[in-house]
C-alpha cells in the first residue's frame, strides 16, 4: 500500500497542512494511482466508480486519514460508520476552477469584477453541480469552509492557495444556493481565528447569526432597459432631483404579525407607490449591505456584497430596484466604504493579521465609533471596495451610490488630537491614499455604469468634490450642503423675533451655492441622538410651528440645490425617529399633519414641472437676489430660472407679521401665485395674493418694474408670469 508519512498524516488530520491538496485526492505516485481522504467521523471508507459497481475499501491511517490504491479514472467515496452509510463526490478530485487572468489581476490589485471570483458561486465544475469558494487571507497557514454540510469543522474541506495572491478556493460538489458557510482561518502565528464571514458573500443569516449564505446572482429577470438607457435624463444637474431617504425597516411595519419589516416585495408595492405619489424622483436607501447590529442603521456593513436578509434575497431586492425603475423611480445606495465594525466574523484582523485595515490605530481606528478604517493604499483592499462599487451599480442596477462620511476618509486627523494621528509623506493632514481611491471609484463608476450619480457627504470645504477627476477633482456628482443645512436649521429655530440679527445665515449660502454641484440635505442625522423632529425644532406654539416648518420647506424646495427629505419629515413627524419602531402614519388623521403631505406633494410636482426651479440648481445662471438685505423685516425675494422659461420670484417672509411689500419684479404684466405655503389646504390661514399680481411701472430692488404683494406671516409664495401659465 502507498504510504502517508505520519508527520503528513498528522498535520493533514489537525488541519496544520499548508498543501492539503498535494496529498488528499488522486495523485500518481510512481507505482500506480493513490486516493487519500480525510473524513473525520467514518469508521470505514471506499473508493466507488461514479456507478457504484466496484468499491475498494481504503486503509484508515490516522484520525480519519484513508488511504488506498486507485487506478486512474473517477471515483466516489463512500463511508460508514454506526449510525449511517452515505456517498459522496471527494472536493479534492477536482481541478482549479480560478484562472490565471483572475490570479494575475487580483494580484495587480486591478479586477473590476471581483465578485465573480471571489465569494461563494453556484457553479458546474467538470460535469458536477456544486459551490465554489474562494477567499483572499495571504497570511493565512490554513483557510477551510465549514458548514452544517461538514458539521463545521475545518479539517473536512481545508482549501487550496493559489500561489503568491493569497487566494484560498475550492470546489465542493452537491451543495447548493442556501447553505450558509463561514471561513475558518488558521494564521501566521498558528492561531485559529474566530469564525469568519465571507468578505465577498451574497448573502447572510439572519442576525444576531452571523454565517454567510449560499446565493445566487442573476435570478432576476429585469425590465428596466428603457429606465437604464434614459436614466442621464433623470440624473444630471439640470434634472429635478427631488429624493426621499428611507430606512427600510422603519418606514412601515406588518404589526400584526409581530411588528416585522415589510420585505421587498411588498415594498416594491407599497414604498414605491407612495414616493410616485408623493413626487419624489429618487429613493435613497439607508445601507442595506448586510450589518449584524440594527442600531448601526447598516452604517457599521460586514457584509458589503449582500442586500440584508431582513427583508428577503437577494433577487427580491433587484425585483424591489426593477420595480422603482418602471414607475420612473432611481434607487441611491447609501454607501460605507470609510470604515467597518470590529465584530470577530468580520473583516478584522482577518487571516490573523491587520490586512483589511491598518495596523497602527492612529490610522486605523475611528474613535468616534469604535470601527476600523480601510487600508486604501493596499492594492487588494482598494480593488475589493472599488469592486464592491461597480457591484451595485451592475448587478443590482442602482441609479447612484451616495457615499458615507467622506470627510473622515479624506483626512487623517479627522476628530483626532495633536499626536493621536500619522502625516502623509509630505508631512500634511490629507488622506492620499484616501484621495486617490474615490478618484478611481468616480472614475470607474461613471465610465461603467452610464447615467448614475454619485455623491458625497462631505461636510468640509475640501475642494473639488465634485469637480471632474480629469480637472484633479474628486468627480463625485453631488456634494451634500452641510454648510446650507446647519445654516438654514439654525436660523429657523430661532425665535423669530431674533431673525433679523441673524439674517445671514439664510443669505450666507448664495456665497458658496455654485462652487459645487450641491444636494441640500434634511436628513435622518437631522431627527436623532436627542435632536427631535423637524416639527419639534420648531419655535411657536403649535400652528406657528407648522406655519415655520411649511416656511422652511418651501425655502428649500425654491432653493438652489437638489432636494433631500428623509422619511416621515414629509408630514411632520412629531417624534424624533427611532430604528426600532415605524413612522407615526397615524398622524395623517390631523389636518395639519395631511395638510404638510399635501404641501410637500405639491413642491415635488412644482418642481419637476417647472424648469425655473430645477434648472439651475448647479448653475449660477440660475438664480439672483431680488432682495437680501432686508433684515429688519426677515423678508428674502429672490429669482430662479432657466434658458428659454419663464421665470419664478420666490418670497419668503419669516416674521410671525403679515405684509404688504414692495417687489422688484424681472418683467412686466401679470404675475401669478403659483404656490403659497399659507395656503388653507396646507393647513394655513389661506392669506395671499387673490390668484395674482401687476407689475407697475416703479423702479425697485434694481428692477424697471415691480409689484406690491401681500406677504403671509411666517410663508413663502412663488410668482410666474401670466403668460407661462396659459
Amino acid at each position: 500500500m502507498p504510504m502517508i508519512e505520519l508527520d503528513v498524516a498528522m498535520a493533514l488530520a489537525e488541519g496544520r497542512h499548508e498543501d492539503p491538496f498535494a496529498v488528499l485526492g488522486w495523485h500518481d505516485t510512481g507505482e500506480g494511482g493513490r486516493i487519500a481522504a480525510l473524513v473525520p467521523g467514518a469508521d470505514t471508507l471506499s473508493a466507488i466508480t461514479p456507478d457504484g459497481k466496484t468499491e475498494v475499501q481504503l486503509d484508515h491511517v490516522t484520525h480519519g486519514l484513508f488511504v488506498g490504491k486507485w487506478s486512474k479514472g473517477k471515483y466516489r467515496l463512500r463511508a460508514r460508520n454506526a449510525q449511517a452509510t452515505w456517498d459522496f463526490d471527494d472536493a479534492y478530485s477536482f481541478g482549479p476552477v480560478l484562472g490565471e487572468i483572475d490570479e494575475y489581476l487580483i494580484g495587480e490589485g486591478t479586477h473590476r469584477h471581483l465578485w465573480k471570483v471571489l465569494g461563494a458561486h453556484v457553479i458546474t465544475h467538470e460535469g458536477l453541480r456544486g459551490v465554489h469558494f474562494a477567499v483572499w487571507a495571504p497570511a493565512a497557514k490554513r483557510v477551510s469552509v465549514v458548514g452544517n454540510f461538514n458539521t463545521w469543522d475545518g479539517r473536512r474541506h481545508q482549501m487550496r492557495k493559489r500561489g503568491a495572491t493569497g487566494v484560498w478556493e475550492i470546489f465542493i460538489p452537491g451543495l447548493m444556493a442556501g447553505e450558509v458557510y463561514k471561513y475558518e482561518i488558521l494564521g501566521a502565528d498558528g492561531v485559529i481565528q474566530p469564525l469568519k464571514a465571507d468578505p465577498v458573500g451574497f448573502g447572510a443569516e439572519h442576525p444576531p447569526q452571523t454565517a454567510s449564505q449560499v446565493r445566487e446572482l442573476g435570478l432576476h429577470l429585469w425590465g428596466d432597459g428603457r429606465w437604464c438607457e434614459t436614466r442621464h435624463e433623470a440624473n444630471n444637474i439640470h434634472a429635478p432631483v427631488s429624493i426621499y431617504e428611507v430606512h427600510l425597516g422603519s418606514w412601515r411595519r406588518v404589526w400584526d404579525e409581530g411588528g416585522r419589516p415589510l420585505s421587498y416585495y411588498e415594498l416594491a408595492g407599497q414604498l414605491i407607490d407612495y414616493v410616485v405619489d408623493m413626487g419624489f424622483t429618487h429613493i435613497e436607501l439607508l445601507p442595506i449591505t448586510e450589518h449584524p447590529f440594527d442600531g448601526s442603521w447598516g452604517y457599521q456593513p460586514v457584509g458589503l456584497y449582500a442586500p440584508t436578509i431582513r427583508h428577503g434575497r437577494p433577487e427580491e431586492f433587484a425585483a424591489f430596484v426593477d420595480a422603482a425603475h418602471q414607475r420612473g423611480i432611481g434607487v441611491i445606495l447609501d454607501w460605507v466604504p470609510g470604515h467597518f465594525p470590529t465584530d470577530d466574523h468580520g473583516l478584522r484582523h482577518f487571516d490573523g493579521t491587520a490586512l483589511y485595515e491598518h495596523a497602527d490605530p492612529k490610522e486605523g481606528f475611528h474613535q468616534d465609533w469604535n470601527t476600523l478604517i480601510y487600508n486604501y493604499g493596499r492594492r487588494e483592499v482598494k480593488n475589493y471596495l472599488l469592486a464592491n462599487a461597480l457591484f451595485w451599480l451592475e448587478e443590482y442596477h442602482l441609479d447612484g451610490l451616495r457615499v458615507d462620511a467622506v470627510a473622515s476618509m479624506l483626512y487623517r486627523d479627522y476628530s483626532r488630537k495633536e499626536g493621536e494621528w500619522v502625516p502623509n509623506q509630505y508631512g500634511g493632514r490629507e488622506n492620499l491614499e484616501a484621495i486617490d481611491f474615490l478618484k478611481s471609484v468616480n472614475a470607474e463608476a461613471y465610465g461603467g455604469a452610464p447615467g448614475i450619480m454619485t455623491v458625497a457627504e462631505e461636510s468640509t470645504a475640501f475642494p473639488g468634490v465634485t469637480r471632474p477627476v480629469h480637472m484633479d477633482g474628486l468627480g463625485f456628482g453631488f456634494k451634500w450642503n452641510m454648510g446650507w443645512m446647519n445654516d438654514s436649521l439654525r436660523y429657523f429655530q430661532r425665535d423669530p423675533i431674533h431673525r433679523r440679527w441673524h439674517h445671514n445665515e439664510l443669505t450666507f449660502a448664495s456665497s458658496y451655492t455654485y462652487s459645487e454641484n450641491f444636494i441640500l440635505p434634511i436628513s435622518h442625522d437631522e431627527v436623532v441622538h436627542g435632536k427631535g423632529s423637524m416639527l419639534g425644532k420648531m419655535p411657536g406654539d403649535g400652528l406657528q410651528k407648522f406655519a415655520n416648518l411649511r416656511a422652511f420647506y418651501a425655502f428649500q424646495w425654491a432653493h438652489p440645490g437638489k432636494k433631500l427629505l428623509f422619511m416621515g419629515q414629509e408630514f411632520a413627524q412629531g417624534k424624533e425617529w427611532a430604528h426600532a419602531g415605524a413612522l407615526e402614519w397615524q398622524l395623517l388623521e390631523d389636518p395639519l399633519h395631511a395638510g404638510m403631505q399635501a404641501m410637500i406633494r405639491d413642491l415635488n410636482k412644482l418642481y419637476r414641472e417647472t424648469p425655473a426651479l430645477h434648472w439651475g440648481d448647479c448653475d449660477p445662471q440660475g438664480f439672483d437676489w431680488i432682495e437680501a438685505d432686508d433684515a429688519e423685516a426677515s423678508v428674502f425675494v429672490f429669482e430662479r430660472r432657466a434658458p428659454g422659461a419663464a421665470p419664478v420670484v420666490v418670497a419668503a417672509n419669516l416674521t410671525p407679521i403679515d405684509r404688504t411689500y414692495r417687489m422688484g419684479l424681472p418683467q412686466d404684466g401679470t404675475w401669478c401665485e403659483i404656490f403659497n405655503s399659507d395656503s388653507g389646504y396646507y393647513g394655513g390661514a389661506n392669506w395671499g395674493n387673490l390668484g395674482a399680481i401687476e407689475a407697475e411701472e416703479i423702479a425697485t430692488a434694481r428692477r424697471r418694474v415691480s409689484a406690491e404683494v401681500y406677504l403671509p406671516p411666517l410663508a413663502v409664495v412663488m410668482f410666474m408670469p401670466l403668460e407661462a401659465k396659459q
